[in-house]
């Protein structure tokens, strides 16, 4: 898989979550044609750059673009919600060294600040709770929990032990959570892809379904934002408060109702 020949003039920057948004498991395919016709469309129509943004490992998020037999690759790729990654005219990843290596740094040097608070919260769930903790290359603190309801507990103790650390942040996906520094999450990531690309907010574009979609889901971050109707509640809440808009239709089908919504269907 190669990306798409590049732009006379990049005009857009659209950026799609890729489990529960982009990607449906259930789905036969996956991911529709008719969203890869849309991409291609507004490619020639607007100039449009677009990417996923997402949770998985670089790694994991080719697997997945191969298992969906996606035509082309995207221009861009931020994964575990932080790392930038560019492919070559042969679609393979390079990473985008001056953030993520600034993000790493900083990353490393603020979770030895805050080991303490790390081992409280670990303490906690680990005596009160059937969560996994996990530490590994890349996601040195972060757990698993067995409900969704657990996690709900656990957010809730999160916040308390973590009140005095106004940069501690957590990702959230269903059971799944990863800790970090709240200044490098999907919003934040999605900006530097903007930048990079010579774009800005009022002309970026995010869709997401889940919790770990709210910072670029939102007028800071994007001009245009929106959730598929198969989002969990609390997104399609803040998704509508904020402005942005609710599709009908979910995952690849509801990411072409969003992108016809704000760029129109060409017809």
């Amino acid at each position: 898989m190669k990306p798409l020949e590049t732009p006379a003039q990049a005009g857009a920057i659209l950026s799609f979550d890729f489990d529960g948004t982009l990607h449906d498991p259930a789905g036969k395919p996956p991911v529709s044609q008719r969203f890869f016709d849309t991409i291609q469309r507004l490619r020639r129509e607007k100039g449009a750059i677009w990417g996923i943004n997402t949770g998985r490992s670089i790694g994991h998020v080719a697997e997945g673009l191969a298992d969906c037999r996606f035509p082309f690759v995207p221009d861009w790729v931020v994964a575990r919600e932080r790392e930038i990654w560019l492919p070559t005219a042969s679609g393979r990843w390079t990473p985008l060294a001056s953030w993520n290596n600034q993000c790493e740094q900083e990353q490393h040097a603020f979770f030895n600040e805050i080991q303490h608070i790390l081992d409280a919260i670990r303490k906690e769930v680990e005596e009160h709770t059937g969560a996994t903790w996990i530490e590994q290359p890349g996601d040195p603190a972060g757990l698993v929990a067995r409900t969704v309801e657990e996690m709900a507990w656990i957010i809730g103790r999160v916040e308390s032990l973590a009140a005095n650390e106004p940069y501690l942040g957590w990702q959230r996906n269903s059971i799944w959570l990863r800790f970090g520094h709240k200044k490098y999450q999907k919003g934040s990531s999605l900006a530097e892809v903007a930048r990079h690309f010579g774009l800005t907010r009022e002309q970026t574009f995010a869709i997401g379904d889940s919790h770990n979609d709210f910072e670029m889901l939102s007028p800071e971050a994007a001009a245009m934002f929106a959730c598929p109707s198969n989002a969990v509640p609390e997104i399609r809440q803040h998704v509508t408060s904020q402005g942005g808009h609710a599709c009908l239709l979910d995952h690849s089908y509801g990411c072409v109702e969003a992108l016809e919504h704000f760029f129109g269907t060409g017809e």
